[in-house]
């Protein structure tokens, strides 16, 4: 094929390429979505990394700048664009599309936040509605919307920037931190309102409607969820939590003893525990806090008496982390006394939030020789 001929057919690939997309455009941007969404989740900084708070900030203030100038330019005539320079041409064209990227990417981020805040059965219906923000986000009927809703997606995620920034800073969690991190998220948004009050009053009513409503209610459904304890306790997660015969603390690190056969390689430790007389069972765990963070974790040990009854529970250990170690403060709990059946373990906030669990099947069996198998960790 000769050089002409192959610029010739550029044309043509691109024009297919942009047939296909428009045709298949929700197909498309679900893949686009799931592949960046777990890209991400690979990827995304820790909560305390200050390159990845600098990034969220820029967002804020980013999108903030940008909506209070359509909000401000609401009742004015559209501006022609032709007669534009490049740059203001530009920028009419591509706000919208820019606000909603930012938006999506801020979303994003705090979904994995809180997904590596939490066991996923606890805060499902939080994540599925971050999720479902997501994805409508990159809707054309989504972004048609008005600015109220422009503005509720941004109070969210000022709300959520500071819920996850405030316990940074400060170096502690609770319910004390969380209405100060409410506090503090709403802060942006009130001032904005503020400043076109003081700037154009006559439209102080309508940023009443637009940006402090959104607001208040985006604040009530944070404050209800916080409250039924389907918000994780950011910025707390458990990379690892597994179960052992022994857990031995060392100057190399915490040997970690079990008798898992290989092919069980989904369990962490020996989650099909076979007990022998005087054994004793350990529950190792790492919290990932961020540095200068010092609080308490609890460990609640729940034993199922039989099939259909509930988890009962057995005992309750109280734990210090401090924060700052790449890898996540190591911890565990030993538990002597004991009955055979299932358990689970839980570590949670001081104020009953989960951060993770581990379930495993305790067998009495007699003393018989056995080899066990030492990680370091």
């Amino acid at each position: 094929m000769t050089q002409p001929d192959a610029i010739a057919a550029a044309p043509g690939t691109l024009q297919r390429l942009k047939l296909y997309f428009e045709q298949h455009e929700r197909e498309v941007a679900v893949v686009f979505f799931s592949g960046g969404f777990g890209f991400d989740i690979l990827t995304a900084g820790n909560i305390d990394s200050w390159l990845t708070i600098g990034q969220q900030a820029l967002y804020l203030l980013a999108i903030t700048a940008v909506l209070l100038h359509m909000f401000l330019e609401q009742s004015a005539p559209p501006p022609v664009l032709a007669q534009l320079t490049a740059p203001k041409r530009w920028y009419y064209e591509y706000r919208s599309a820019l606000i909603h990227f930012a938006l999506g990417a801020l979303m994003n981020l705090y979904a994995i936040f809180f997904f590596k805040s939490s066991s996923l059965l606890v805060s499902f219906g939080f994540l599925a509605f971050l999720v479902v923000l997501l994805i409508a986000n990159e809707s054309r009927r989504f972004k048609a919307l008005g600015m109220h809703v422009k503005f509720a997606l941004l109070s969210l995620c000022f709300l959520a920037f500071s819920a996850a920034l405030t316990p940074v800073v400060a170096g502690s969690i609770g319910l004390g931190m969380f209405l100060l991190s409410m506090l503090v998220g709403c802060l942006p948004p009130v001032a904005a309102a503020w400043w076109i009050r003081s700037r154009r009053p006559a439209l102080f009513l309508q940023a009443r409607r637009q940006i402090l409503l959104p607001l208040g209610c985006v604040l009530v459904a944070f404050l209800a969820s916080y409250l039924l304890r389907v918000i994780p306790p950011v910025p707390l997660s458990i990379p690892f939590i597994g179960v052992y015969h022994g857990v031995e603390r060392t100057e190399e690190g915490y040997r970690l003893a079990h008798e898992r056969t290989w092919w069980r390689f989904w369990h962490n430790g020996d989650q099909q525990f076979r007990a022998q007389p005087d054994d004793k069972v350990y529950v190792y765990f790492r919290v990932f806090s961020p540095g200068r963070f010092s609080d308490e974790v609890r460990m609640r040990w729940y034993w199922k008496p039989g099939e259909g009854r509930r988890w009962a529970l057995q005992d309750t250990i109280p734990i210090k982390i401090v924060g700052g170690r790449k890898e996540g403060f190591r911890g565990y709990g030993v538990k002597a006394n004991y009955q055979p059946g299932p358990w689970k373990v839980q570590v949670e906030t001081t104020d009953g939030r989960e951060i993770g669990r581990v379930y495993f099947e305790l067998e009495n069996f007699p003393a018989v020789p056995r080899l066990l198998t030492t990680e370091l960790d």
